[in-house]
């Protein structure tokens, strides 16, 4: 099978990640745009207009709320993703290509054609109340982020974080969206009870990198209040650097400094990956935005990938391998080590979960 053509646009499309659609690898017929050189043209004739790309959300009826992770790499075994696709358009997301499973582009599609699950909540009331249901850690917006724009409007992540509330369950997040400032009365009940910890991702804090890598995230700095809001409302946070792309955000120990400056207590950080279609969709990025640098770049994460774009093995494809890898990893040790962080996952209690429908266990009672 040929890799993917990418039809790009005339013009970047202005706020967006990626440069057009990249035909996934599902696709039986590829079309390639060719441009005239008329497209470039606005009503004034300057021809430097950038093509507008509006954002378009459905419904979807669901299947199920949750799903059980097989990886022995990923440290939890369940996850919640009210949402297909994201609207923060981070070009390096390795969330892109499962837009192809809708028959979607992994380009312009992941950002610009969301589903939403409309009984998502529904569904997670059904599946905890199960039987045959055992409690453990679940993971929120491990595939795209449970906080993106939409959710303001649509509200699917905070039905599902009241039912998780309900039943005492144990929840994660790692999220850039502001948004959540909203359910901190959610995020602080469970917190009291140990069950809630969440991570904040920021990747750099130059705020014009990350407007080009993440053109409808919140900057870093507003970011960093959203640090400092969930810490002082009492819920565990810490902050994500990943991915670390070689050459580009390389304030790491800056970026540490602020985020426990603002209040979080740990953090991680995970090398760029680059699986499926991410490849050729983070080359065109580098090529229109930082041309110079783009053979270096890719060259160093062939570096730590074994020679390749992505490494998908278990076991190295969230650490990398290689001098690089190492310097990262003791660069990140070194700088958390002195600013108080750890690295160390909060363990979840799930001896407090209770099912719900099911009357109060008498034994939690006997506690107090």
């Amino acid at each position: 099978m040929t890799r993917p053509a990418l039809t790009v646009l005339p013009l970047p499309p202005k706020g967006r990640g990626a440069s057009g659609d990249l035909a996934h690898r599902f696709t039986r017929l590829v079309r390639e745009a060719a441009d005239d050189g008329w497209a470039r043209c606005d009503p004034e004739g300057d021809g430097e207009s950038p093509a507008q790309v509006p954002t378009h959300w459905r419904w979807e009826t669901a299947r199920s709320a949750l799903t059980r992770n097989h990886s022995p790499d990923i440290p939890f075994d369940l996850s919640l993703n009210p949402y297909r696709g994201c609207e923060h358009g981070c070009i390096y997301c390795y969330a892109r290509p499962t837009h192809a499973y809708l028959d979607l582009s992994p380009g312009l599609d992941f950002e610009t054609r969301l589903v939403a699950k409309r009984n998502v909540a529904d569904l997670l009331r059904r599946e905890l109340a199960s039987p045959r249901y055992r409690p453990s850690g679940i993971a929120l917006g491990t595939v795209t982020d449970a906080y993106q724009p939409l959710e303001r409007k649509l509200g699917l992540t905070r039905a599902s974080l009241q039912v998780l509330a309900e039943a005492r369950h144990p929840m994660a997040a790692v999220t850039k969206g502001s948004t959540i400032e909203r359910d901190l009365d959610l995020w602080a009940d469970l917190a009291r009870d140990g069950l809630a910890v969440v991570y904040v991702t920021v990747t750099t804090l130059d705020a014009e990198l990350a407007r080009r890598l993440e053109p409808r995230a919140p900057t870093p700095a507003r970011r960093l209040r959203t640090v400092a809001a969930l810490a002082d409302a009492g819920v565990p946070v810490g902050v994500s650097l990943s991915p670390q792309i070689p050459f580009l955000n390389t304030d790491l120990e800056q970026v540490l400094a602020a985020a426990a400056q603002a209040g979080a207590s740990r953090a991680f950080c995970i090398p760029l990956r680059l699986p499926w279609e991410v490849a050729p969709l983070f080359k065109d990025w580098l090529q229109r935005h930082c041309p110079e640098r783009a053979e270096r770049v890719m060259a160093r994460v062939q570096d730590l990938r074994g020679g390749r774009d992505n490494d998908p093995r278990f076991g190295s494809r969230m650490t990398g391998e290689g001098v690089w890898a190492d310097l990262l990893r003791q660069r990140f040790h070194k700088a958390c080590q002195r600013l108080g962080l750890t690295g160390e996952r909060q363990p979840m209690d799930v001896t407090l979960f209770q099912r719900p429908g099911a009357p109060p266990d008498p034994r939690q009672a006997s506690l107090f």
